[in-house]
């Protein structure tokens, strides 16, 4: 059975005001400490917590997990350990692809983010976004690479589902993932070509670093790539999800695109081969409208209701959840959605009813299971 893997990029704030707090060493510090008078679970057993881009940011990493109940319990004893860490030097954790509230921020000092500072300039003293990355098992790159070529144009849909970024620094952005509008302004970021080979995939990242224009292999920021460090594909489309069960329906929809594909690779089965182009327009639709209207069709590239589409993947990955076990949680992970919205409508919808600050003090139990 395939593992996977998630890392999940969380949001630091006052607790009072609700606006980002540059406390991410301090949350860091305080969970080293808590490691050493109380030593990690066995949930928490080859995961870790640690530091992202920003100061008002951390990233925690589970640990490799073919039983999706499993990554649940490591997603949540993740979330758990660093709100407790959090909550000792005066912060709060959000899981939410943007900042509702602006506040100040700075990256975090290292000489690659140095770098990058002094390189992209505003682009990256805004980019202050969460996603969520899912690494699932492949045997070698040419498995990885044959992967990435058939699950490309599903990935639009897994960012309609985790979409949870619709206000950033009190604006109301009218997306329901903007945090997906923010991550174009990089230069390497976006859908990928069919490459066909390891040869070839090889031979476009390289041409992407012999431009001189991006730092390392690391500021490859596709969709979906093949790790440099492990043997994954790892899934870059989504939003960090401010509840842990879409999580989890993303980590399971991810494996089951990988299978599929890899299922396909075998047989001998080509790649769809929609345009670059295309994809760039089915992810901002995705981005803006998530599964509230349309969706761009991946066998068609033609716009289709969200839940068509969405039945459509379903279908695609049958095989894959039924031999995982996965098919009844994702199909009713798939249900809730859309009767109870995704975190970018539960967003909204508290927006509507309470004032900026009471709205991310809810954000904040959401994110730690407490609602």
């Amino acid at each position: 059975m395939r593992a996977m893997g998630v890392e999940e990029e969380l949001l630091l704030v006052d607790p009072t005001t609700g606006a980002p707090t540059s406390r991410a060493a301090e949350v860091l510090r305080a969970a080293a400490v808590r490691e050493e008078r109380d030593p990690a679970p066995a949930t928490e057993k080859g995961g870790s917590l640690g530091h992202e881009l920003q100061k008002s940011q951390v990233e925690t990493d589970t640990p490799p997990e073919t039983s999706l109940a499993k990554l649940e319990e490591a997603l949540r004893a993740w979330r758990e350990r660093t709100r407790v860490s959090a909550l000792e030097v005066g912060a709060r954790v959000l899981a939410t692809g943007t900042s509702p509230l602006e506040g100040g921020t700075s990256h975090l000092r290292t000489p690659r983010f140095d770098a990058m500072a002094a390189r992209y300039g505003l682009t990256l003293a805004e980019q202050l976004t969460c996603g969520c990355h899912v690494h699932v098992d492949v045997a070698d790159d040419d498995e990885g690479v044959a992967v990435l070529d058939r699950i490309r144009v599903w990935l639009p849909v897994l960012l309609a589902l985790s979409a949870n970024s619709p206000w950033t620094s009190g604006v109301d952005t009218a997306y329901e993932s903007y945090r997906s509008q923010m991550m174009v302004r990089w230069p390497s970021s976006g859908p990928t070509p069919v490459f066909g080979s390891v040869k070839a995939y090889r031979a476009h990242v390289q041409a992407m670093l012999d431009t001189e224009v991006l730092l390392d292999e690391g500021m490859v920021y596709s969709d979906a790539r093949v790790s440099a460090q492990h043997p994954t594909v790892e899934v870059r489309a989504a939003d960090v999800c401010l509840d842990v069960r879409d999580t989890v329906l993303v980590a399971a929809l991810s494996r089951a695109l990988v299978e599929t594909a890899a299922g396909e690779w075998a047989d001998g089965r080509p790649a769809p081969a929609a345009e670059v182009p295309v994809l760039r327009l089915a992810t901002w639709q995705a981005g803006r409208y998530g599964l509230d209207g349309q969706l761009v069709d991946p066998t068609s590239c033609h716009p289709k209701p969200a839940r068509e589409v969405l039945d459509a993947m379903l279908e695609h990955v049958d095989d894959a959840l039924g031999a995982y076990g996965d098919r009844e949680l994702v199909h009713a992970g798939v249900d809730r959605l859309f009767a109870e919205g995704t975190g970018s409508v539960r967003q909204r919808a508290l927006l509507a009813e309470h004032d900026p600050a009471t709205v991310v003090s809810q954000l904040a139990r959401i994110t730690a299971g407490e609602e």
